[in-house]
């Protein structure tokens, strides 16, 4: 083993281009794959203890199973728990606040964006855990309107003690003076408002509610003490309570949690198309190193020495690529997480930590990039091993390779493209995904087959270009002599740009679904809006007071509110918004994919629902089924009566129900959303000074016409597609280092030809010329294989997507163009050193080259 690495060493310093290439495509996946592995689980770590460090030392907090409020009365039956020294109810809601809610300054950077308010009996709080204060008091049992805050929060709104601030409630702005200052906020987490809990019950409109219960046990008792306590509480409470740390904000941790899996899948494509750079380098190792081969295996060397020696390159040049990788990749998840920490901190209240990086992450990319590596140089390893020292010792100059006819890879590739597109018309979104990547692997098996007549195509149209030089037959002799190892090239061409036309495919058929929905769901003339959007649980409604005052004024026309309640259906948490079947679709509305606005009239008969896409995936329902939601009074059964979605909530698994059974199953009646149109003939101009009067009166909501949120969220969606192109279009990185291997490791196998053909007066321009011509024939059979996967693969994606709301196909004209432009440019730019090489080499030392 010690001869196969000396071996496998002094072959790889010996050709440090070629070794600096195949191993930058391993770090080029390690790093995405390591990188953005580092950056999403920091930002979930940091929300966790945002959430964990809400609740202060104490041995449980007791919650219900969904997060929603239960009588206060529930806590009493904690008392008799043996061991359970101390219980304390508390009612905690986290609050956004408007922008500027505080200073009142649109040009100054809003410093408190949001705060926890919790309401506490101060009695029972002050036995659960210490408060020491800076200055004034605690909170007293018959304190109104009273608050304790931290000396940070306190600086921050340039308040003492005895001074009032505004806090939104849903009655309207409620003013609260501070009678007591804590020490400085140390832990992270948002600032804390303390208020008794009737205070609290009275700002949420939850009267004689709370959603926890903190509990501390007797001092001393054993771990496995502790565990038995904890089950007693939740067998005391019923199975629906859960005695633990709860985690606010599942919508939240849900997106999270796509968006990695989303990057896993983007790394591992990387890695994917490095794995081929790989392969390719070793399969052409084996035919410039024959006669190398052939000494080694004439002077004793058996065929497992040669198998080793070849592994150990690929061995070395894994561990190296992944060690770099793995290094540039905690660079940049690392500068990501610094880079965003301030604006987590200034508009969220997270404070984002070290960088995350489990043992296990680190194990997989090892495993993944040293694998990857050893796996690609396997084939030609076993190549290498089987040539005869007589067969290697043959001199190998123009030597060809003639399998481009049809053999096993080619029949078994349009056997598989053949399976892909029985996928794609059997209607199954799933099996249509599937067929996609088997589609791709279709055209990688076939790729050798078709590379000879696209050569030969476009060969003719560079032919044309260059005909003065005279080199455009050379440049197409030279791919068509290798088409094994043009077509593995061509094929990492094929999965990045495959991705590109795919992504452009999906971007250009959601873009006008999404706009069309958008205008659908918030084309209202009024929009009452709360600082978050589809993470309801965070924000603090209004009474009904406030639609009801917008409806005395002169000239409103339809008013549609929304109500929110969590629920858990098949152990899993859902989002319930609660609407008017009668005035909801007469100003906004839902996009079905199964039923119709028959649904909304069900709706007004009692318990039935219309669940969205991601509801009906998550719970696995249709049309017809009954389900079971979790209210605080025990599970209901609901009927769902058909599936459809807005544009607000299509990533949450959401449930709408009719206004009147969720305050009858969850006691909820306050507004989190409203929207309004004004009646034909109006007086907007009075109107709208009246309505902005009314909506000054609730600062939690931002008042928008409907024309001007459209426009924002257009521009929101443009920008974000925007970064889609950018990040999809780092996939054709990977074609641009294949593309720069080939051609460098063609300039090194063709080096006594290109001496000869300088010998007999090619000049130095001529061969830049010839080279340059390679990579982009290269180029243009990757497009074209690209574009043939990636308009598969789009297509078949936007199925994917009609689980949530109908999605309609448009030729990706963007996409096409996009993948074009980057895979000749990629081809223009890749033949740039090994053109330079090719041109500069000596005429006397080429033609020595053996």
């Amino acid at each position: 083993m010690n001869l196969q690495l000396t071996l496998a060493g002094r072959y790889l310093a010996g050709r440090k281009l070629r070794t600096f290439l195949t191993t930058l495509a391993v770090v080029f996946g390690v790093l995405v794959l390591f990188g953005m592995n580092i950056i999403l689980p920091t930002m979930i770590a940091a929300f966790q203890e945002n959430i964990l460090g809400m609740g202060g030392v104490v041995d449980f907090t007791v919650t219900y199973a969904t997060g929603a409020s239960f009588p206060r009365s529930t806590a009493d039956s904690l008392t008799d728990v043996e061991d359970v020294r101390a219980v304390s109810p508390k009612l905690e809601r986290t609050v956004n606040l408007p922008a500027d809610f505080f200073d009142k300054d649109p040009a100054a950077l809003d410093s408190i964006s949001a705060v926890n308010l919790i309401g506490v009996v101060p009695s029972l709080a002050r036995a659960m855990r210490a408060y020491p204060l800076n200055a004034g008091r605690f909170l007293q049992e018959d304190d109104a309107a009273s608050a304790v805050i931290s000396k940070t929060l306190a600086d921050s709104l340039g308040i003492g003690l005895g001074a009032t601030f505004p806090f939104p409630t849903t009655a309207g702005v409620a003013d609260l003076t501070v009678v007591g200052i804590l020490p400085p906020r140390a832990e992270p987490g948002n600032e804390e408002v303390l208020v008794t809990l009737g205070q609290a019950q009275r700002m949420t409109g939850e009267q004689g509610r709370i959603n926890a219960i903190d509990v501390n046990v007797t001092a001393g008792v054993s771990e496995e003490r502790h565990a038995e306590i904890g089950a007693a509480i939740e067998a005391a409470l019923g199975e629906h309570f859960q005695a633990g740390s709860s985690l606010s904000g599942t919508e939240m941790f849900t997106m999270l949690q796509i968006g990695q899996a989303a990057l896993n899948l983007f790394g591992l494509l990387a890695l994917f198309m490095g794995g081929f750079i790989i392969f390719n380098t070793f399969r052409t190792v084996v035919a410039e190193r024959r006669r190398d081969i052939g000494m080694l295996r004439a002077l004793g060397a058996t065929r497992s020495t040669i198998l080793g020696m070849i592994l150990a390159e690929g061995l070395l040049q894994g561990l190296i690529g992944t060690l770099v990788g793995l290094a540039f990749g905690y660079l940049m998840g690392a500068g990501i997480v610094r880079f965003a920490a301030p604006m987590l901190t200034s508009f969220l209240n997270i404070r984002l930590g070290d960088p995350v990086v489990s043992p296990g992450l680190i194990a997989v990319c090892v495993l993944l990039g040293v694998g990857t590596t050893v796996l690609a140089g396997l084939i030609p390893a076993r190549q290498a091993s089987s040539v005869t020292p007589l067969e290697a010792l043959r001199p190998s100059v123009a030597e060809v390779d003639a399998r481009s006819r049809w053999n096993t890879g080619s029949i078994a590739g349009v056997a598989v493209i053949a399976l892909s597109g029985l996928a794609l018309l059997s209607g199954d979104s799933s099996l249509a995904v599937l067929g996609g990547f088997a589609f791709l692997v279709g055209m990688v098996l076939i790729a050798p087959l078709l590379v000879r007549p696209f050569t030969y195509a476009f060969g003719r149209v560079f032919g044309w270009v260059l005909v003065r030089r005279g080199i455009g037959s050379l440049a197409q002799g030279n791919l068509v002599r290798q088409p094994s190892r043009t077509a593995v090239t061509a094929s990492s061409t094929l999965l990045g740009l495959a991705v590109v036309v795919a992504a452009g495919g999906m971007i250009t058929c959601l873009t006008g679904t999404l706009f069309d929905l958008l205008h659908k769901t918030l084309g209202s003339d009024y929009l009452f809006v709360p600082p978050s959007v589809a993470v309801w649980s965070t924000n603090v409604g209004a009474q009904t007071g406030l639609a009801e005052r917008l409806r005395a004024v002169d000239g409103t026309g339809d008013i549609s509110t929304l109500r929110f309640a969590a629920s858990e259906a098949n152990g899993q948490i859902v989002s319930l918004l609660g609407i008017d079947p009668q005035a909801f679709p007469e100003i906004s509305g839902l996009a079905f994919t199964q039923g119709g606005d028959s649904a909304y009239r069900d709706l007004q008969e009692g318990r039935a629902l219309i669940a969205n896409g991601s509801f009906q995936m998550a719970i696995g329902v249709d049309i017809g089924d009954m389900v079971e939601l979790l209210t605080p009074s025990g599970p209901v059964s609901y009927r769902v009566a058909a599936v459809g979605s807005d544009i607000l909530n299509a990533k949450v698994a959401t449930a709408y129900i009719s206004q009147a059974d969720m305050a009858a199953d969850f006691g909820e009646t306050n507004d989190v959303f409203l929207q309004l149109n004004l009646a034909p003939g109006a007086d907007r101009a009075a109107a709208d000074a009246e309505i902005t009067a009314i909506a000054a009166d609730y600062p939690q909501f931002q008042l928008i016409s409907g024309s001007d949120y459209y426009d924002s969220m257009k521009m929101q969606l443009d920008t974000a597609f925007s970064a889609f192109y950018f990040l999809f279009a780092l996939l054709a990185f990977p074609s641009l280092i294949a593309t720069l291997n080939t051609l460098a490791i063609g300039v090194i196998e063709r080096t006594r030809e290109i001496g000869m053909i300088r010998a007999v007066g090619a000049t130095r321009g001529q061969i830049r010329s010839m080279v340059t011509a390679e990579s982009l024939l290269l180029a243009a059979i990757g497009v074209i294989f690209g574009l043939a996967g990636g308009l598969y693969l789009g297509y078949a994606f936007i199925g994917m997507f009609n689980f949530s709301f109908p999605v309609q196909y448009v030729f990706p004209a963007s996409g096409v163009a996009a993948a074009v432009v980057i895979g000749l440019l990629s081809g223009a730019l890749a033949a740039i050193i090994p053109a330079r090489q090719a041109a500069r080499l000596d005429i006397i030392r080429a033609l020595h080259y053996e």
